[in-house]
């Protein structure tokens, strides 16, 4: 039976940062809310409230699901059948984990548009207070959108806040006055994407590996040369290992290993490679190309390495973004 595929916009939150009114303009747009039929999601009650009467189409669908036990594939593949819905719009709950949203959607339903908002002037309290809760949404969302600022405020800060975990996600600031400015501050990177090796130096590691996990096709075919802490198994093809580094996005509990698949077939590379053990150090050079494996659900950068040199651990072992 073939999988209905299901468009999710998704609006992510805290209380008071502004979601349920964003959403409230949307579905008054004729041009989205064109006839179809929108079941929309509500995980959490704020201080406004959709306006049903305000909408061109009464084919708007609302549900509230305030458990994250009823947020699961079952439960919302049942609503979107009950309303046989065309797309879906939901509110997501700012107090929980976006884990839980890619374990609760159903399968066929992808995230079409994601969006982040922010009360302003407290966005910088709830980052300090509750970083991994922040970068769980920045890290996700296209466009971060930071609202009732005052006229002049100084928005260095929030820009600074969304860089250290996103380069992809546009930045939106939205004052008192009515007015929204966007972001157009460039951050060029620490590095040189075109050179003819790229050198990726200790402390860069964690924004390199982002970058390409975000822009793979502009590293293809291109060569690198970074410190990495080997990971080795028996699963791997002999000659295969995987090179990369403990990365810290906001906290002790959000360290996770970052690394890459790299190959090396032939020549002393490849004999260097069958003697690495997991925790190794060393310094790798290689071209990245991008391959199927199955390590991968679709096409991922591979390394094929052709210098491997031992190298000590340093000093600073679990690499960060600032």
């Amino acid at each position: 039976m073939k999988v209905k595929e299901m468009p999710v916009y998704l609006f992510l939150g805290f209380l008071d940062s502004g979601k349920t009114t964003f959403m409230q303009g949307v579905l008054e747009d004729e041009r989205f809310n064109d006839g179809d039929r929108i079941l929309v999601l509500l995980c959490e009650e704020g201080e406004t409230g959709l306006d049903p009467s305000r909408f061109p189409s009464d084919r708007v669908f609302i549900e509230s699901i305030d458990r994250q036990e009823r947020f699961n594939p079952d439960k919302l593949s049942a609503l979107a059948e009950k309303y046989s819905a065309d797309r879906v719009m939901c509110e997501y709950n700012g107090m929980w984990p976006t884990s839980l949203l890619y374990q609760g959607l159903p399968e066929g339903w992808q995230i079409a548009q994601c969006f982040c908002f922010f009360h302003g002037p407290t966005a910088e309290m709830y980052n300090m207070n509750m970083r991994s809760l922040v970068a769980d949404k920045i890290t996700l969302c296209e466009m971060a959108v930071f609202n009732r600022l005052a006229p002049g405020a100084d928005t260095g800060p929030l820009h600074k806040l969304v860089r250290g975990l996103s380069r992809r996600c546009d930045i939106a600031y939205e004052y008192e006055d009515g007015s929204t400015e966007y972001d157009d501050e460039e951050d060029p990177l620490p590095f040189d994407k075109e050179a003819a090796v790229i050198d990726i130096a200790d402390r860069d590691y964690a924004l390199w590996y982002r970058d390409l996990s975000e822009n793979m096709s502009d590293y293809a075919g291109k060569q690198v040369k970074f410190l990495a802490v080997v990971a080795a198994g028996k699963e791997l093809p002999a000659g295969s290992f995987f090179a990369g580094r403990h990365v810290m996005t906001c906290c002790e509990e959000d360290i996770a290993y970052n690394g890459l698949l790299c190959v090396s077939e032939t020549g002393e590379a490849a004999e260097k490679a069958k003697a690495l053990h997991s925790y190794d150090w060393i310094r790798l050079r290689g071209e990245i190309r991008l391959e199927k494996n199955r390590f991968y659900k679709s096409r991922g950068p591979v390394i094929h390495v052709f210098e491997i040199t031992p190298a000590e651990k340093p000093e600073s072992p679990v690499a960060v973004f600032y």
